[in-house]
């Protein structure tokens, strides 16, 4: 499968995910407990990928799997990364308006690149460094509301720690995404077996984070697996099988392709969530989000398009022949 196959699948599944988060609520808030969904994601995840690991095995030569403890142990360290990520983006809203958080978000495209260039040793040229700037300046401006009801000096007036622990989320989920990438391609083992090991220990980071939280509400609702259906529906379902469908995806991404082709995926994949609420919800279109789709799709263009496509290179002059007229006087 190509990559922008799958990376359009991904735009498509990550813009889905918010418009069926938003349509699963009732009455503006959610009847399950919406911490569950992550853990039936990485279960959905780990399922999938062993059915695919077993059908591997079943053929011949059977798949490359490294099971050295020294090769495994790394692959809890993704879930660390996202545990602390997590935790660090609760504490930038403590400091922060929803506006402003949305906007120190789009700091992880360039610091993906950054990481990207430093630890995997990829060499980026200008024109794709320009185009990681233009896509966070795009992604940025579309988000970025009028100065009318709410005034544009509230996105400087939050506290330091908040814009501190906005670039510290930004380069903890870039080196997430760039760590993994590097654990998917350090070997040539199994795509489906790497899937095992990284979504065995998500859901057990995921199962220890639901026991937290029983242990902070002194079980007042129960533990956790006594109500972990409570409240689903089709739509809640449908939450969860895209969110499992996305990180196959990504791991997909991660093994074949890159991190920068995650993040214009993802990118596009917001913007795209933003045109389709203007039809589903009652979001209204502004020019910022126009100007935002144009710098974006500048941006994928100067990204992925030859380089010869993008600047003229002058025409070869062809050599004329001159004949010389080489008879002396004495030929005359």
């Amino acid at each position: 499968m190509q990559w922008y196959v799958v990376a359009s699948l991904l735009t498509v599944l990550t813009s889905s995910q918010g418009i069926l988060t938003t349509l699963s609520q009732s009455n503006g808030g959610y009847k399950y407990d919406y911490a569950t969904i992550p853990f039936l994601a990485e279960i959905f995840k780990l399922i999938v990928s062993s059915i695919f690991l077993w059908r591997e095995c079943k053929k011949s030569p059977p798949p490359r799997m490294t099971t050295e403890w020294k090769s495994v142990r790394l692959y809890p360290i993704p879930s660390i990364i996202y545990l602390i990520h997590n935790n660090v983006q609760f504490a930038t809203l403590t400091y922060v308006d929803t506006s402003t958080y949305q906007i120190l978000g789009n700091l992880k495209i360039v610091t993906t690149g950054i990481l990207f260039r430093l630890f995997l040793k990829r060499k980026l040229s200008t024109l794709q460094w320009m185009a990681i700037v233009l896509l966070a300046i795009g992604t940025t401006t579309s988000q970025v509301k009028g100065c009318g009801g709410a005034s544009c000096e509230s996105l400087f007036s939050s506290p330091i720690q908040g814009y501190m622990l906005g670039v510290l989320s930004a380069c903890l989920s870039a080196l997430a995404g760039v760590y993994t990438e590097f654990l998917m391609k350090k070997t040539n083992d199994s795509l489906y077996w790497q899937n095992v090991q990284l979504y065995t220990f998500g859901a057990i980071f995921n199962m220890a984070r639901l026991f937290a939280d029983d242990f902070r509400g002194g079980f007042e609702k129960g533990a956790w697996w006594e109500r972990l259906f409570n409240g689903y529906t089709i739509t809640t379902w449908l939450v969860v099988l895209n969110l499992g469908s996305t990180g196959l995806l990504v791991s997909w991404l991660m093994k074949y392709a890159d991190n920068i082709v995650k993040v214009y995926s993802t990118s596009m994949a917001m913007l795209l969530t933003m045109v389709l609420s203007v039809f589903l919800f009652t979001f209204k279109p502004t020019l910022q989000l126009l100007l935002g789709i144009i710098i974006c799709i500048m941006s994928l263009h100067m990204y992925f398009a030859p380089p010869t496509t993008l600047v003229d290179l002058p025409l070869k002059s062809t050599p004329v022949e001159v004949s010389v007229d080489r008879r002396t006087d004495t030929d005359s």
